[in-house]
């Protein structure tokens, strides 16, 4: 296939990502935070680099990490210490603007924004939320997904495609974990908004596929297409987890939101390999 990826940021994400790219044929450059990690990266045949992204500078070689991509794939952890609307900081805004001029000079035309649903923060009464729904973020994490977005979206010397993933599922990571046992939950009633890791990679390839066409540029909502209450699912995976069940605040309207992921069907013609 002979494209050429970097990824930046091989975490929880980028890491498979990165492996099953590379069993596909395609060529591969990951980043990492830590030095440690390198090896990792080397030993599974990924061009291997260390790269911190700071708000006003980036350390490590990011032009030859940059250099001779066809496509970047930004998945970078939001590192946000506190959720609070009245930070100023926009450490991650920063993050993205520090990095833009870079991806000018590489000469890069196409990339990858891994962002989340939670630009669209939740509703009351719940409602049905598509890519034609205009942002309305309540967290810090999702004010700054939004500026970033724009800041990338708009440049007019590379298109990106951003793709918001609902809550994050592998085998490895699931909210029950967090949420066993505790009491007074909020939002029973409210949908789930959820994707298995598989379908982010698969999500991410089949986005790779198009890159010799026209439609580069898009922003695709990704999640499961099962939106069952927070408090049924909750209390299935805990059973199946043989975990103690939360116990939810049912005294209050439950607020949220149903994303729907029609377009990545319709557009990619991506079909859901696992359910939630």
């Amino acid at each position: 296939m002979g494209i050429k990826i970097s990824i930046l940021g091989c975490g929880w994400l980028g890491l498979p990502l990165a492996k099953s790219l590379l069993s596909k044929g395609y060529k591969v450059k990951g980043s990492t935070t830590s030095e440690s990690k390198l090896e990792v990266l080397k030993n599974a045949g990924i061009s291997p680099f260390q790269i911190q992204l700071e708000a006003h500078q980036i350390i490590g070689n990011i032009e030859d990490f940059l250099k001779e991509t066809d496509v970047l794939v930004i998945d970078i952890p939001l590192g946000l210490r506190r959720e609070t609307s009245t930070s100023n900081e926009m450490t991650f805004v920063n993050k993205i603007k520090t990095l833009i001029p870079f991806i000018e000079k590489s000469g890069i035309q196409k990339v990858i924004f891994v962002s989340s649903t939670s630009v669209y923060g939740d509703s009351f009464p719940i409602v049905e939320i598509t890519e034609e729904t205009k942002p309305n973020p309540d967290t810090e994490s999702g004010k700054q997904l939004v500026i970033s977005e724009t800041l990338l979206q708009s440049n007019p010397n590379f298109k990106t495609t951003v793709i918001r993933f609902g809550g994050l599922l592998g085998d490895d990571r699931h909210p029950i974990k967090f949420l066993a046992g505790r009491t007074n939950v909020e939002n029973p009633d409210a949908p789930v908004n959820m994707i298995q890791r598989e379908d982010c990679i698969g999500i991410i390839e089949k986005i790779l596929k198009q890159v010799q066409h026209d439609n580069w540029g898009e922003t695709f909502n990704a999640v499961a297409p099962q939106h069952p209450t927070r408090k049924s699912y909750y209390h299935k995976k805990a059973e199946i987890l043989n975990l103690p069940l939360p116990t939810f605040a049912e005294d209050s309207e439950s607020k949220g939101k149903i994303i729907s992921s029609e377009k990545v069907e319709t557009i990619l013609g991506y079909s859901f390999q696992k359910e939630i």
